[in-house]
């Protein structure tokens, strides 16, 4: 990053509406190229936050409370970004309930917590979004003044997640902690149609491919794939229906409300990729994807009727068609086509980032160079201050002990009912799940992992093709423990 301003005197507020901004203002930081085109990130975008806020996805209430911030050198807005208040950790698709349970075991309070993030949005991108020359100056204006504000309100910490490596490393050097985990992208390695794309694979994995593609094309109906002023309200209401299935059957309430597609129909049409499939004029499946100047982001998907190997078509085979069509690859015109934020086909494995500040390791409060804030009241002070949510961190001591005699007669016989057995040689309970595919086994997997990791306790487990075989115990007590019914009982609901 580098910085060509002078260095005028800098003002950061803090914004409770993207409605305190004009678009204008807050898209010259976020994607200025978006005025000769699509932008290079489409979910930072003042369209894009703008419905998550006006329809209420996130707001008072959803646990995402919007505290954006903006820097500005004498009157113009040269930095800007999307900070929330958070009271749980819910989609952010970077887990931290270890540490959560570590601060609330050793007495403290975790929640409320600052997150720099896109909610719901597990897609690499600027963070810290600054005009054009003002990328450092920028950047340490936002972050100082982000972490000024949870220490002035008594906060745990600042987290910022999905940043660029950039941005990861710049943080860094300022003193915060790094993470670095990996996602599956998929990128056009110069391919000019799918069949090109193929000719890369393994004659297994070519055969696979074509074997699924036929089986999901012969369903009964036909796929198209939708963008602008083609996507139309009713498919809305469709996509909706989809959204909910999705929701209800694989990880409980969902995120977005009704009212953000609708406001996606007036506002974001432009910026998306709708797959449509519809069988005897009715709509019964569907995947959402965002566009930005080189990828597509797959993000929703849903069904209201179960056809074979009609998930991969929707969202992973039509992905890969529309981005070479759109971005014909290197050399080609465009640059690189890369369905991504999802379980793409992996070509390479790109690396996200977090950063995370925690209060205790403050080397001092150091305030905003040249000048600081004075909206809302001295310093960075929030004067709409954050309240926790109580939430169930029932990982701790209380549920680490042997269960005795006369609980075991109690707790354990509804899990007998349900089809779990003592393990032969060890005070330990095991089951077998069984389910349709290899795609339901992992994702039912995916379910139970959250809670487990969310409690701090893990199972063991072996998983063949559809099946899935369970073993409960806590090894801290060398037996069963009320971890093992709680965890067992949550298997038994996904």
């Amino acid at each position: 990053m580098t910085d060509q301003s002078p260095g005028p005197t800098l003002t950061v507020s803090v914004l409770t509406s993207l409605s305190q901004i004009a678009a204008g203002d807050w898209d010259a930081c976020a994607c200025p190229e978006d005025a000769e085109g699509r932008p290079y990130d489409p979910f930072t975008t003042h369209r894009f936050l703008s419905a998550l806020e006006d329809s209420g996805s996130v707001g008072r209430g959803t646990g995402w409370e919007p505290r954006y911030l903006v820097a500005e050198a004498e009157g113009e807005t040269i930095a800007v970004a999307p900070l929330y208040g958070k009271t749980h950790s819910q989609g952010e698709y970077i887990f931290d309930h270890n540490w959560a349970h570590a601060l609330e075991n050793a007495g403290g309070a975790y929640y409320p917590k600052l997150q720099i993030a896109v909610p719901f949005t597990p897609a690499t991108g600027r963070r810290f979004l600054t005009k054009p020359g003002h990328e450092t100056q920028g950047m340490s204006a936002l972050l100082q003044g982000a972490v000024q504000l949870a220490a002035e309100n008594g906060l745990s910490s600042l987290h910022t997640t999905f940043c660029t490596e950039a941005e990861a490393i710049a943080g860094e050097r300022m003193g915060l902690l790094r993470r670095v985990t990996q996602q599956f992208h998929w990128y056009n390695r110069d391919y000019a149609d799918f069949d090109a794309f193929l000719a890369d694979l393994s004659s297994r994995k070519r055969k696979t491919i074509r074997k699924e593609r036929r089986t999901a094309q012969a369903f009964g109906g036909q796929i198209e794939t939708l963008t602008g002023e083609a996507i139309r309200p009713e498919h809305w209401d469709a996509f909706w229906q989809f959204y909910q299935d999705t929701g209800a059957r694989k990880w409980g309430a969902p995120y977005l409300t009704r009212a953000f597609f609708e406001i996606a129909h007036e506002t974001l049409r432009d910026d998306i990729a709708l797959v449509l499939c519809t069988r005897h004029g009715q709509p019964v499946a569907g995947a959402l994807n965002f566009i930005d100047r080189q990828a597509l982001y797959g993000r929703y998907w849903g069904c209201t009727e179960d056809h074979p190997c009609l998930h991969f078509e929707a969202c992973y085979y039509r992905a890969i068609d529309f981005a070479i069509a759109q971005w014909p690859g290197p050399g080609r015109g465009r640059g690189p086509g890369r369905p991504q934020a999802g379980a793409r086909l992996p070509a390479r494995a790109d690396p996200f980032a977090a950063l995370d500040r925690q209060p205790r390791l403050f080397r001092g409060g150091r305030a905003l160079s040249q000048g600081g804030t004075r909206r809302g009241g001295r310093g960075y002070r929030d004067p709409h201050r954050l309240r926790p949510v109580p939430e169930d961190h029932s990982g701790g001591k209380r549920m680490t002990e042997k269960l005795s005699d006369t609980a075991r007669q109690t707790v354990l016989e509804p899990l007998f009912s349900a089809g779990w057995e003592m393990v032969e040689g060890r005070d330990a309970i095991h089951k077998t799940y069984k389910f349709g595919d290899f795609t339901e086994a992992f994702a039912w997997m995916t379910r139970a992992a959250m809670f487990a990791e969310k409690w701090n306790h893990h199972p063991e487990w072996f998983n063949v093709y559809n099946r899935v075989e369970v073993t409960l115990s806590t090894h801290d007590v060398d037996g069963l423990s009320q971890l093992d019914v709680k965890l067992a009982r949550k298997m038994d609901s996904l």
